[in-house]
């Protein structure tokens, strides 16, 4: 698990780097967050003053009279609203605002970064919260184990096959090589023919202790044949007694018939092996798809610690927290309007009966809502959400890590494995002709007839009609000063008619 990182640090490694301190990082493309150059020299890595940070003004009380980093990217506008009330239900709040902006306002992208939740320890809110968190983490922890199991099982399978491919690589040598066939008549005069570490009668070393026989494993290791048929014309070229002969014959007759059954076994034993790795891996793989959902549920259930020693939450009253973050946002030529929202309860929760005895709690206390503007392209706005759900990964990550430590340690063996065991895939057979077509993907419908019409003479009229470019516009892809300004402006004129008509329709004083 990586050190835990403060707010500053969080925004620069995910790119909200002030203009002084951009040319110090560049985008890691395998790490997926930018990282200090190379050679850079007298900077510390995701320094405070690196930060493109908001400063809040609502906490310039202290004594030193300085505004307080709130965590946020800086903005050029923001609005917060307060509400309070305990006669009625605070979910509106939520409910009405992003409503307001995606239907009334035409920010159609809605994401959720943020939500989190905490409850007093005495509340009946946290009571069902722990019986849900305590199944989550019992069926997690029972695919953690199972993953565990499974990684230490996939040692032994690459293991064997590493044994396997070394035996075979000396069996596909023999017959180029003296020493690899030398090899194999040891292992079979070692294994072969001896059983729990002792020669047994009538085998090779055995009779070469018996008079007249003491020469016999020398000729068997230096007497190269390679087929089977071959043994009775090689042997009987040979300057010894019948006796020496004849015992030569049916020990190289022996461990020819001993090599081939072995090398179709080993051959066998190799191909189940792949298919029994790779059906282990798929195994793996899919446990951790599996216990990726329970890990978030787990992440997500329990309570926030810097909630828990929040002033708001007593552990005697029936009080909870909940903090929801939204990005709101449509594209405006090269980049996005976003409207980030953040609403943060303070509430107490009560539970009323609902329908045919089944109950839920309505939250009534205090809403916070905070509205800011930002110009984001598609990547910033995937990168803020990362850094949102940086925890999360690296609760994520944990378990990837564990089966791509294993990975590293088996090294490229288990990815060549893999690899070969996904090529021997049979294809589904073709039964007949009919199968082999494919259908032609065509974008054409009814009106194409008469579309083409009118587009033939929009092409006629680009021959006699200069192509005028408009002032202002940018290139496709490039983020023009004109373009931040016209997306700030979209997403704070949305956030004052969010934070306006609020008021106005719910009896509040607006102007």
């Amino acid at each position: 698990m990586a050190d835990i990182l403060k707010n500053h640090e969080l925004l620069v490694k995910f790119g909200f780097i002030n203009s002084s301190a951009k040319d110090l990082y560049e985008y890691n493309d395998k790490k997926g967050y930018y990282v200090l150059k190379p050679g850079v020299k007298g900077v510390t890595a995701y320094d405070a003053s690196h930060a493109d940070e908001e400063l809040d003004e609502d906490y310039n009380i202290s004594s030193t009279g300085t505004y307080q980093n709130t965590g946020y990217p800086s903005t050029k506008k923001r609005y917060r609203l307060i509400s309070e009330s305990f006669g009625m239900s605070l979910e509106e709040l939520y409910f009405w605002s992003i409503g307001h902006l995606r239907q009334d306002n035409g920010f159609p992208k809605m994401v959720k970064v943020t939500d989190v939740f905490s409850a007093s320890e005495n509340s009946a809110f946290f009571g069902q919260s722990a019986q849900r968190l305590s199944i989550q983490e019992d069926r997690a922890s029972a695919f953690l184990k199972g993953i565990s199991e499974l990684v230490r099982t996939l040692f032994q399978i690459v293991r064997e096959l590493r044994i396997i491919d070394e035996r075979l690589t000396v069996y596909g040598n023999r017959k180029n090589s003296k020493s690899a066939d030398a090899t194999l008549k040891g292992l079979f005069a070692d294994f072969a023919e001896n059983k729990g570490g002792q020669a047994q009668p009538g085998s090779l070393f055995h009779l070469s202790n018996q008079v007249g026989y003491a020469v016999l494993p020398d000729l068997f290791f230096n007497t190269v044949v390679h087929n089977k048929d071959d043994v009775d014309k090689v042997v009987d070229g040979l300057n010894f007694n019948q006796s020496v002969k004849s015992v030569l014959k049916r020990k190289l007759y022996q461990f020819l018939v001993w090599v081939d059954e072995t090398e179709k076994e080993l051959i066998t034993r190799r191909r189940f092996q792949i298919k029994y790795l790779r059906q282990h891996y798929v195994t793996i793989k899919t446990y951790m798809s599996w216990v990726k959902p329970y890990l978030k549920h787990i992440k997500r259930l329990t309570m926030n610690e810097e909630q828990l020693d929040s002033p708001d939450l007593i552990s005697s009253f029936e009080t909870s927290s909940t903090e929801i973050e939204v990005i709101g946002y449509k594209p405006i030529k090269n980049v996005n309007a976003c409207v980030l929202m953040t609403f943060l309860f303070n509430t107490r929760p009560v539970l009323n009966y609902q329908q045919e005895a089944s109950r839920g709690p309505v939250h009534v206390g205090k809403g916070t809502m905070t509205l800011r503007a930002y110009a984001w392209t598609d990547k910033q706005i995937e990168m803020y959400r990362r850094m949102k759900d940086y925890e999360d990964r690296e609760l994520l990550g944990l378990v990837d890590d564990q089966l791509k430590s294993a990975m590293d340690m088996l090294g490229d063996d288990l990815d060549s494995y893999i690899r070969e065991a996904e090529g021997t895939i049979e294809e589904p057979v073709v039964s007949s002709g009919r199968d082999k077509l494919k259908p032609i993907q065509s974008d054409l419908n009814v009106f194409d007839p008469f579309i083409s019409i009118f587009k033939g003479f929009g092409e006629i009229g680009k021959a006699f009609v200069p192509n005028i470019s408009l002032g202002g516009k940018s290139k496709k892809g490039e983020v023009s000063e004109g373009d931040v300004k016209g997306a700030i402006k979209a997403a704070s004129g949305a956030m004052w008619m969010i934070f306006k008509n609020y008021k106005k329709a719910h009896g509040m004083l607006s102007w």
